[in-house]
């Protein structure tokens, strides 16, 4: 962990912008794209980046800020990994979005945003706050290798149920479907029925498969060579460098995917998912939810 003094902390424009308190992540899941190298680290992943200023930079951007708007935190960079506990910058942050009126939406997978429900509850009332979760695998042995260094998936649906009984919103975001891991109809089946149980707005799932960047291929292709060899060596003569890595059951599990969520009234479509997470309560016009700073 390194800290420095940003330069800006909010990204966008318009209705909605973005923000990363953090850069890097601790939670060592073994498909992150943002470990890609377009992203340009200059220093390791796990070497987190803590924009120690963020706060005060948050304080200034929106006291000058005239028109109120949702703010997106987590889409680079968990905000509630496990230096938070010590820094407690996000908090800091959710503080001044609910004095200035703003509405907040945060992404993450981690239960450490339990800390801070009484403040997200403070928020919704106010204004708007939506949690999303991602959850990727059922199966808790699988998740302990995919994401090593984060809670399991039955906790983040504890979570997703302690939302719902403050009445805050919730989104998951199914992603990523592991190719020969994770992209089974029993898994997209019992995620779903989590879903809804716990009573979610809307699913975000973009396809059934995953995206393959220089970088985060490499990374990725050797946690496969440690925990399931030969299965490396099956992508790369199945997918070559593609980009998209669709599963082979791709068109099957959307097919379940969509035939749940609308059964159940759940938004299914990530336009959908993405206006309701965009929508301030005055109505105002909103922009792009994941801008990232």
């Amino acid at each position: 962990m390194h800290f420095v003094d940003a330069k800006g902390i909010l990204t966008g424009n318009g209705g909605h912008v973005g923000m990363n308190v953090y850069r890097g992540c601790s939670h060592g899941c073994i498909y992150c794209d943002s470990r890609s190298r377009c992203y340009q680290f200059t220093h390791a992943f796990e070497d987190i980046e803590v924009k120690r200023n963020a706060p005060e930079l948050l304080e200034r951007a929106l006291r000058s800020k005239r028109q109120k708007c949702m703010i997106g935190t987590g889409s680079m960079s968990d905000p509630y990994m496990h230096c938070e506990e010590q820094l407690g910058l996000t908090r800091k942050c959710l503080e001044i979005i609910l004095r200035h009126g703003f509405g907040a939406a945060i992404q993450t997978k981690s239960d450490r945003i339990l800390r801070d429900i009484d403040l997200l509850d403070e928020i919704n009332r106010s204004s708007k706050c939506v949690v999303q979760m991602t959850l990727t695998t059922y199966d808790e042995a699988l998740c302990k290798i995919v994401e090593p260094n984060v809670c399991p998936t039955q906790r983040r649906i504890e979570v997703l149920e302690a939302m719902r009984e403050r009445g805050i919103p919730t989104v998951v975001w199914l992603s990523p479907i592991l190719p020969f891991l994770n992209d089974t109809e029993e898994n997209i089946r019992a995620i779903l029925q989590a879903c809804v149980r716990a009573g979610v707005t809307g699913v975000i799932c973009f396809g059934m498969g995953l995206t393959l960047r220089e970088g985060d291929r490499e990374y990725y292709y050797a946690a496969l060579d440690r925990h399931f060899p030969g299965l490396a060596r099956r992508y790369a003569e199945r997918y070559g460098s593609a980009y998209e890595v669709p599963s082979p059951n791709a068109d099957k599990l959307m097919a379940i995917f969509q035939t749940i969520c609308r059964e159940n009234g759940l938004l299914c479509r990530p336009e959908d998912c993405f206006a309701f997470l965009n929508e301030f309560p005055q109505g105002y016009e909103q922009t792009s939810l994941f801008d990232f700073a």
